[in-house]
């Protein structure tokens, strides 16, 4: 396991953009995948984007065109930046870490979240 800690979060208008920044304790290469989950009040945490060892990303259909995951494995973090958000994207942002196998990514470490609010 790997002790993750998000940033970046914060209050922005329809239309703007925020970057995300997740720092790990320790080196991120061979992580077989990381990525952002979100969760909105009231909903379940749903995953918007990940990344594999090997750079493959995944994007949920609802931030497809509009978010961009990637990583620095030379300063163990990894990235989100999202661009033209809407209100529906309001909501607090885990970065996770875990095994990826089988097509299925199972994090086993999570950071505490950072809260994005989209709202004018």
């Amino acid at each position: 396991q790997v002790q993750l800690v998000e940033s970046g979060g914060g209050l922005v208008q329809p239309g703007g953009s925020l970057r995300l920044s997740c720092v790990a304790s320790r080196s991120i290469f061979g992580i077989g995948a990381m990525g952002w989950y979100r969760q909105a009040p009231g909903e379940q945490r749903e995953l918007v984007a990940r990344i594999t060892a090997g750079g493959i990303a995944t994007y949920a259909d609802s931030v497809k065109g509009r978010f961009t995951i990637s990583k620095d494995t030379a300063k163990n973090t990894l990235y989100l930046q999202m661009k033209s958000l809407k209100p529906e994207d309001t909501a607090v942002y885990y970065c996770a870490a875990g095994p990826y196998y089988s097509g299925t990514f199972r994090p086993d470490s999570w950071g505490q979240g950072t809260q994005v609010t989209v709202s004018s």
